[in-house]
């Protein structure tokens, strides 16, 4: 297949129900095709990585186009600057996570991207810049502590961001951190009570709306991470 028939076979796929959501994410109009992320996943699967058809499809401009390259992309071909390139496309907060999650965070390089971007006044390099943190909380098996204690820093230190899609991401990664284990989770449960005592208000809604979760953990027998008292797993714990 090549791009125009990738075009073709989405926009078959497309329905008014799905092109209403992509375009109150604020992509504009003539670039949504309207087409669920599984959809998407299903035509990937059949494709295979393609790094050289991810650039055509992403350079459409069609946003299930690029939610599609994504996956496409091999990520033994991406550069840096590719990187860099890429997100300086992206203009909502779904593309950026999906970037993040299929993509960068499985980069050896990755982390640069999080020192680079966390003080970015670019929204979603600042949004991209937790969710790597929140990713890699979840994901990277090899992470320090010394790591994790920078990544807690950097929280504290740039959490101050009015922007709706950048404090939702600070508080995903503080509660992606304190779901490490018990440690981690008092360690992440001070600083919300720092940023809930002393910080502004950015910071206090961050604050409680990560605590809602970090005080409400518990360990599973299997899982090596906490999860939520108020999961079905979770609630079974007493």
């Amino acid at each position: 297949m090549n791009s125009k028939e990738i075009i073709e076979e989405l926009k078959s796929e497309s329905s008014e129900k799905y092109k209403a959501n992509v375009v109150k994410m604020g992509i504009p109009e003539e670039y949504s095709i309207g087409v669920s992320t599984t959809i998407v996943r299903s035509i990937a699967k059949k494709i295979g990585k393609s790094t050289e058809l991810g650039f055509e499809l992403w350079n459409t401009g069609y946003h299930e186009a690029r939610l599609l390259a994504v996956l496409l992309f091999d990520r033994k071909d991406i550069t840096h600057s590719d990187i860099k390139r890429l997100m300086s496309d992206v203009i909502s907060w779904d593309l950026c996570d999906h970037l993040c999650k299929n993509l960068i965070i499985k980069m050896k390089d990755y982390q640069d991207f999080i020192f680079e971007w966390i003080t970015s006044p670019h929204v979603y390099e600042k949004r991209a810049s937790f969710t790597l943190i929140a990713s890699s909380a979840i994901h990277d098996k090899k992470l320090s502590n010394d790591v994790l204690d920078t990544y807690l820093k950097l929280v504290r230190e740039n959490s101050d961001s009015e922007h709706e899609h950048i404090k939702k991401a600070v508080s995903w990664a503080l509660r992606e951190i304190g779901k490490i284990d018990f440690s981690y989770n008092e360690k992440a449960l001070l600083l919300a009570h720092d940023l809930k005592e002393n910080g502004n208000k950015v910071q206090v809604w961050i604050a409680k709306d990560a605590m809602k979760e970090l005080e409400n953990v518990v360990k599973v027998e299997g899982r090596t991470r906490l999860i939520s008292t108020k999961t079905k797993m979770g609630s079974t714990i007493s």
